[in-house]
């Protein structure tokens, strides 16, 4: 049985921490746990984003975090579906769907324009992304300048 639990706090869930850094090691960072927490402890104090845990059978399995932004066009909130991590040996529970499911209902309960992600084209989590009801933008390139 998968749970969805909004975090607000950092010490309400150290498991977090430990997804969290787990995530940045994917991503081929250094393992730190002390500035993972600092991290997320910091954007959950200013309010700039929301985090959410996942758990199957009662075992942390993982997590996603949104960040808040505006559609100046639209003059709606939205929120940018900034990290999704699920616990590689707890794939294909269900996790992934159930953490964008959760983050839809957020994103309808704050009056958002919608979410928006960006991600590698080689990132296999695209499969879940369209079969969860998301679609690539054809009207739209988007740009980075990384220092």
């Amino acid at each position: 049985m998968i749970t969805i639990k909004q975090i607000s706090n950092i010490n309400e869930c150290q498991e977090i921490v430990s997804l969290f850094n787990n995530y940045r090691i994917f991503y081929n960072q250094s393992s730190d746990p002390e500035g993972a927490a600092t991290f997320l402890s910091e954007r959950l104090g200013k309010n700039e984003s929301v985090l959410l845990i996942a758990y199957l059978s009662g075992k942390a399995a993982g997590f996603t975090q949104l960040f808040h932004s505006f559609s100046s066009v639209s003059m709606k909130p939205l929120l940018i579906l900034n990290d999704l991590y699920t616990v590689p040996e707890m794939r294909g529970n269900g996790i992934g769907s159930a953490l964008l499911q959760a983050a839809e209902n957020i994103a309808k309960s704050l009056h958002c324009k919608g979410l928006i992600l960006e991600t590698a084209v080689n990132n296999p989590a695209r499969k879940l992304y369209s079969k969860s009801g998301w679609s690539e933008d054809p009207g739209f390139v988007h740009y980075g300048k990384y220092f």
